[in-house]
């Protein structure tokens, strides 16, 4: 039986009917908030009161045999912001409910705005993912609490099981990402997206590397020769009958499973510690397709991930060689750890038959993108008319996963010309985001058809794996691109 991917998720979303004066509450409300009918004395109402006044945000009142927090919306920010604090104010909340070893709290909407306490369930559900597989006394380490509900005049029981479905996603596109190498090759990656396309319902295609040479897809075969470990080709594909649009979307992520730089081997020191993660890309990829297809968005919508590890073992591939990729274009290789944009290429261009509406990749592609913007954004660029990248940019304020768009002149192009074949995987020590970015761009077009399908890469280098918390985003793998993408597909199937 396939593993439900919605059991791993160590917290439940659900809708209250109501409430008692023994539960542990979250009231969210406005400085005009009465916070009558709680179970608050009325000296406990008099003090959230002036502590909200104060400006104080978040408050506890602590009866011993429960808690009630009061956080106060601030309503003097943009609305995106508004949402970003709650959300934040929800994460903030779990140290003292978990600390407490509190199972379930119940968020009251006494504000009036469903999407304020929406977005405190979000953010503490968000907050209290956690990665234990691998600790011998895990159920101690287990956060306490099980159930948060939301209690609001306005609340559909559908709102509640897409919020539920959406954080279960992130959880899965975390837990690929931490998973390290020793358990997740490429193969067993093909297997987990398996299983959750049998959870969700989306068909799942595996190519192995048979299929991948008679699809003489050359820069996935290239980057796989250092590995003992054969590389897949995974084809995910949500088409329901009642599909909004007649061409796909088609998502891809990249899938290196582990990155030692091959050949090219990374300095040391810490510069090889989570390259576990950079297969963040097929994570996002995978955890997209789960939410929208456990939430039956009308959108048709493709995934494509080719996968492997980069490795320096066997007969693995040199600065040097030349290669020949699936659209028959030529790449002299003068790096090696720069594999990302090789194996992204192949299924770039594969993405071609599909004849898309639009394609999104996804790629922890590059330390430039990361020096640039750091973790607070995703790089974005590509070929698709302005108004695409508007919409993903609204998107990315609504869900908080901002982006900040770069430059894509044609001069780029000069940098990554070759004098032995018709271009080379890397451009020269300066914009290294748009280089590797020109470079994939070679691999949306062909002779038909010399503009290529409409299309962004999203450099995720900087915000797919952290070193330290940041709010609800955990340390390790942030699931970064799932909510992005699922708020921007959920808007084009309206």
């Amino acid at each position: 039986m396939a593993q439900n991917y919605d059991e791993k998720m160590n917290v439940t979303i659900q809708k209250a009917a109501k409430h008692s004066n023994s539960d542990h509450l979250v009231l969210v409300c406005t400085e005009k908030s009465k916070l009558n009918g709680y179970g608050l004395s009325k000296q406990e109402i008099s003090y959230l009161k002036e502590q909200l006044k104060s400006k104080k945000r978040l408050c506890e009142v602590n009866q011993y045999n429960r808690r009630i927090y009061a956080y106060c919306i601030e309503e003097n920010n943009k609305s995106y912001q508004t949402i970003e604090k709650c959300r934040k104010a929800g994460n903030t909340l779990l140290t003292s409910i978990n600390n407490a070893k509190i199972e379930k709290v119940t968020i009251i909407d006494d504000s009036g705005n469903q999407e304020s306490a929406f977005a405190v369930a979000e953010g503490m559900a968000l907050g209290n993912y956690q990665f234990l597989k691998y600790f011998k006394d895990a159920k101690k380490k287990a956060n306490s609490l099980k159930i948060i509900g939301i209690y609001s005049k306005n609340t559909s029981s559908q709102e509640i099981e897409e919020l539920n479905n959406l954080v279960s996603s992130v959880y899965l596109s975390r837990d690929l990402i931490n998973e390290p190498v020793i358990y997740l090759t490429a193969v067993q990656l093909s297997k987990e997206i398996q299983k959750a396309g049998k959870s969700a319902g989306f068909k799942v295609d595996v190519f192995n590397k048979a299929k991948i040479q008679a699809l003489k897809m050359g820069g996935l075969l290239a980057v796989n020769k250092g590995s003992i470990d054969p590389p897949t080709f995974n084809i995910l594909e949500w088409k329901p009958k009642n599909s909004k649009n007649k061409k796909p979307f088609v998502l891809v992520g990249k899938g290196v499973v582990y990155d030692t730089g091959g050949l090219s081997l990374k300095p040391t020191a810490n510069s090889m510690d989570s390259m576990k993660s950079d297969m963040s890309g097929s994570a996002a990829v995978v955890g997209a397709l789960h939410a929208i297809a456990k939430n039956k968005l009308p959108i048709h919508v493709v995934g494509l991930i080719p996968a492997t590890d980069n490795r320096p073992g066997g007969n693995a591939y040199t600065p040097g060689d030349v290669i020949t990729m699936h659209n028959g274009l030529t790449v002299e290789v003068l790096n090696t750890d720069a594999e990302g944009r090789l194996i992204l290429a192949d299924a770039l261009s594969y993405a071609r038959k599909y004849k898309p509406e639009l394609v999104i990749d996804l790629a922890t592609l590059t330390g430039s993108a990361q020096r640039t913007v750091g973790q607070h954004a995703t790089v974005v660029m590509g070929t698709a008319d302005s108004s695409e990248v508007d919409k993903l940019e609204e998107s990315g304020f609504s869900v908080y996963e901002r982006l900040a768009e770069l430059p894509f002149w044609d001069e780029y192009n000069d940098m990554i010309r070759s004098d032995m074949a018709d271009i080379k995987n890397i451009g020269g020590a300066s914009a290294g985001a748009i280089t590797a970015g020109k470079f994939l761009e070679y691999f949306t077009k062909d002779k038909k058809n010399e503009n290529g399908y409409p299309w962004l890469h999203l450099d995720i280098a900087g915000t797919a794996f952290l070193d330290s918390p940041d709010g609800y985003r955990p340390k390790g793998g942030t699931g970064v691109g799932v909510r992005l993408l699922y708020d921007f597909l959920k808007e084009k199937a309206k």
